[in-house]
């Protein structure tokens, strides 16, 4: 049962109901016998009106003063979507633009790229379970997974406000292998990181990370906002030149998400055209059934308990001056009946 009351003691009131079916608000018929009084349809369902609404009135002030509810709720849902944990890089470089620079009136940074597309995304799919993080020079939480979307959009809102200069992705993937492992365990599941690059991973965090995704398999993708000019993450060096993670942190970064036995998508963007290309590529690929439980807070009806005892008692009243009305007519009809006849004794007497 979903209904509920804060004081069922104040419950033993409703008995005061019953008053309206035994007594009557109205005044005493001056006939000695209702036997007398012709059946009129009309009084006899006024009369039955009335005495419901004077019971329901009762019964409604007593539920608001037991404090009637209705409990939280976790109701089942169904639809298309996934659980998704969006993994936004804060750092200082996301303020730049895809040229590499300060984002001037002809072109927007990354991040601002970023928050408007992210946006599109989430408005697009109303039945996912989102959740928010953030790193820079650590691993942030921003909004844990909700089917909320207000909260995520506000707090998408805010992802392009400058960030700090340190990027320490490894950590930050932790964080949102760990929110999204939160999530129903038979739904499907995914972290999408948005990023301008990357750095060393601590070995004792790839173990880490390499254990949540044997723990919670995870469809994972990386949206890689490359500056123009800089190397891409699926180009191998040149014969000569360095390849290793301090050389080339966002190759090998790519290289690890490949082994860690994941459903991986990596996805290059050096413009924002790009950015909303890779999005709905993300956004077709996470489209499977989906069944969720929506908390459905604690509602008060106190408040329509009393609308309801206000409209009752308002018909009463309005019955009751009805009735004072009618008799007050009747009393000034019997005073001119008695006028009419005291003029004409008067005018026998005469006579």
């Amino acid at each position: 049962m979903s209904i509920a009351v804060d004081h069922p003691a104040v419950l033993l009131l409703l008995l005061l109901a019953l008053l309206p079916f035994v007594a009557t608000m109205l005044a005493a018929s001056g006939h000695p016998s209702l036997a007398a009084v012709p059946r009129d349809g009309l009084s006899v369902f006024a009369d039955a009106t009335l005495r419901v609404a004077a019971a329901v009135a009762i019964a409604a002030i007593v539920l608001g003063l037991a404090g009637i509810h209705r409990r939280q709720q976790l109701i089942e849902r169904q639809g298309r979507g996934a659980h998704i944990v969006l993994l936004i890089d804060r750092s200082a470089s996301m303020d730049n633009s895809f040229a590499g620079r300060s984002p001037t009136g002809e072109d927007e940074s990354k991040s601002a790229a970023a928050r408007r597309l992210i946006a599109d995304f989430v408005a697009r799919r109303p039945h996912d379970r989102i959740g928010i993080a953030a790193f820079s020079s650590s691993p942030m939480p921003v909004v844990a997974l909700t089917d909320h979307h207000a909260v995520v959009q506000a707090a998408i809102g805010v992802i392009d406000r400058p960030g700090l200069a340190s990027t320490d992705v490894g950590r930050g993937l932790m964080l949102a292998m760990t929110m999204v492992e939160e999530g129903t365990p038979d739904a499907p599941r995914a972290v999408v990181l948005v990023s301008d690059g990357a750095a060393v991973i601590d070995r004792r965090v790839q173990a880490a990370l390499q254990d949540a995704a044997t723990r919670a398999p995870v469809n994972l993708y990386w949206l890689f906002l490359r500056t123009r000019g800089s190397r891409s993450i699926f180009e191998p060096p040149a014969t000569g030149e360095l390849d290793t993670p301090q050389a080339n942190p966002e190759r090998h970064l790519h290289l690890f998400l490949s082994r860690l036995g994941l459903p991986y998508h990596a996805f290059e963007a050096t413009s924002p055209a790009a950015v909303q290309q890779a999005i709905a590529e993300i956004d077709r690929q996470e489209a499977r059934p989906l069944r969720y439980f929506e908390h459905v807070p604690r509602r008060d009806l106190a408040g329509p308990a009393y609308a309801t005892a206000l409209i009752g008692v308002m018909l009463l009243l309005a019955a009751k001056l009805a009735e004072r009305g009618l008799a007050a007519e009747r009393g000034l009809a019997a005073e001119r009946a008695a006028s009419r006849q005291k003029r004409r004794e008067t005018m026998r007497e005469v006579a």
